[in-house]
Order: C-alpha cells, then structure tokens, then sequence
C-alpha cells in the first residue's frame, strides 16, 4: 500500500509541529501519544458503580484515583454519559450524596492519575529542549464557574496548574489546557510515579487564597495551586463527570486517541489484574506438606503486586500468596481437590 509523501504544502519549513500532528498534515502519527490510560473511562475492573466514598482510593474506574479530605460523601460510577458525536460512549461520574458546603482550609478533593517516570521522558523535563504539553478533555458538570488542573511533579517537588470554566450547568463542554516547558529537574526514568495529574473538585482556604500559579513551582506555595476554584460538594445535586481525557507533548490538543479494547485493557492490567474465574485443580507437593501452585499474570505488571486470593474450598490449611513478581505468583497451602472461589485474585500494583 502506497503511503503518501509529506511535502513542502504541508510542511513548509522542514519541521513537524504539534499543530502539523494535530491538522493531519503528517501521515501516520505515532501510536500512543496519550500519555494518560483509560482516558475514554472503557476500563471499570474493581466495579461499574461504588457509593459511600469518604476516603482515598481507587473505587471504580481504573488508573483514577479519588482523594477524598473530608469532602462530602461520594458515588464514582462509569456512566452511560458522554458528549454527542465524539465517538465516547463511557464517562468518569462522581455523584454528591452528602454535601460539604464548609470544608476545612487543609482539605482537599479531587480526581487523578499517576504516570510511571519512564512514561514521561519525551517531555525532556529538565533539559533546554523541555517540551510544553496539553491535556484536552470534555466536562460535564453540575456546579458552573472555574475548576482547577493540576501537574504535581513528585520526583521533584515542582506543580503547576491550569483553569477551565464549565459555562452552561450538567452540559458537556471541552476544555483545552496548555502547561508551559520545565527546565528544572528530571523526571526519574523508572517504574514509580513521577507525575500527578488531578481534577480539583474542591478545596479549603489554604490552597485557594493566593494567585494561580500557571507556571512551574519550583518551591510550591499551597496558596496560589488551586486558586479560584468552586465547591463541587456544596450540595447532593451536584454531579462531576470527565471523559476523553488526553495528555501529550506539544502546545496543540489532537484528536482523542482512540485505542482497541482489548489494548486499553492490557494497559490498565500493568497496573491492576482482577481474575473473576475459578482457580481450582490439584496443587503440587513441596515436601514440606504443603500443596503449591503457580499463577502467571495475564499482563506483565508494573511491578511486584499485592495479591488478594479469593474464597478458599477444600484448603485445610491456606492459602496464602507468595513469591509475587511481575510476571505472576505462587498459592501454597494443604487440602485436596482445592479451589478457590471467583474472583480467583486480585493483583494491584497501583501508583
């Protein structure tokens, strides 16, 4: 199959931009320019709805962690909502059941995801040739006025932050937010998380009293990261819905990468395996009167994962998860004919 050249009608000084990646001059983009995983919210392995959130943690969609100050009491859900016409069936769903109209000034809520270093080392943090980036996503939310990104650099103790308005109530509407190049400090080229990208929901007094820091922070003042931002949790008629979230270097939003199903889900297993099938059969004999077997992962994982085992039959004694590494796991313990009931296990190797 012929693939058309890239000429100078389209490109004009020799060099490709953003804005050329984005406007379909360039043939053949490279795959996987989203830096974010499950940013159409396709992937809901722990569970499609989870209510009475209070506290931090992963509830529902997978790779968007909730923390949760003692902001109000909370429903994530993955909804059948989504902007018309945008290719997106899914969206991320926070539902208000108790409202919080007086946080306290330390308290925080908000939405986000962590990125593995490794992950990041095209920006070029650090160096001359940092790059700026843009994430792009559509919001939907119930309480109008201006709500608050922000890039929270954990490797070296940089943020910066960005606005966006939603104009009309429980409207989708998209937002566009470009954060400036970073020439101080590396991010670690590993497999920890270096970087935080998080939805502000609400906020106390301590990070909203001063001016906005749109630039990098190399010394972070709490004062200017969430300035200006509205109470989402101020009544239960709120809601606050994200999708089609999407990250990437260059100053210029491209169209949403949509990517395979099946490849959407092998990314969100790097980071968290839930089995909902049976492990049962006969385990070997170690010598020491136990029976053992080994599990292989699905997926390579990030790295070596907690394991949760599942409802245990026929075990006299056990089991009990050992030797987990990225690749899989070992269940030892004693009985005969063993199994072990759905989910079989849940490995989670979460930033």
């Amino acid at each position: 199959m012929a693939i058309d050249k890239v000429t100078s009608a389209s490109i004009t000084d020799g060099t490709i931009t953003s804005s050329d990646l984005a406007s379909g001059a360039v043939p053949n983009q490279s795959a996987f320019r989203n830096i974010i995983i499950n940013g159409d919210m396709n992937i809901a392995q722990r569970a499609t709805s989870t209510a009475s959130i209070t506290s931090d943690g992963y509830y529902a969609l997978d790779r968007f962690l909730v923390e949760n100050g003692s902001f109000g009491t909370w429903t994530q859900s993955q909804a059948s909502d989504a902007p018309t016409g945008q290719g997106f069936t899914k969206c991320l769903k926070m539902d208000c059941t108790t409202a919080q109209g007086s946080p306290a000034s330390n308290s925080i809520l908000l939405v986000g995801q962590s990125i593995e270093g490794q992950m990041l080392q095209a920006i070029k943090q650090g160096t001359a040739n940092a790059q700026s980036t843009t994430l792009s996503f559509w919001h939907k939310h119930t309480k109008t006025g201006t709500n608050i990104v922000e890039l929270l650099d954990a490797d070296n103790a940089n943020a910066v932050s960005g606005s966006y308005t939603q104009s009309v109530s429980d409207t989708w509407e998209k937002a566009t937010i470009t954060f400036p190049a970073n020439t101080s400090g590396t991010y670690d080229n590993d497999n920890a998380r270096s970087l935080r990208i998080r939805f502000i929901m609400g906020s106390g007094t301590n990070y909203t009293s001063g001016t906005l820091a749109t630039t990098w922070q190399t010394s972070i003042t709490d004062a200017n990261r969430y300035a200006g931002q509205v109470n989402n949790a101020d009544s239960t008629s709120n809601n606050f819905m994200i999708t089609g979230v999407q990250y990437e270097v260059g100053t210029t939003a491209s169209d949403f990468e949509f990517l395979p199903v099946d490849r959407n889900m092998s990314r969100c297993q790097r980071y968290y395996i839930k089995l909902n099938s049976e492990i049962y059969g006969n385990c070997n004999y170690d010598g020491t009167s136990n029976l053992q077997n080994y599990y292989m992962f699905r997926e390579v994982m990030r790295a070596g994962p907690t394991i949760t085992v599942g409802n245990a039959n026929g075990w006299t004694s056990g089991p009990t998860a050992a030797s987990a590494t990225v690749d899989g796991f070992r269940i030892y313990g004693a009985g005969n004919n063993v199994y072990i009931d759905p989910p079989g296990y849940i490995a989670d190797a979460e930033l």
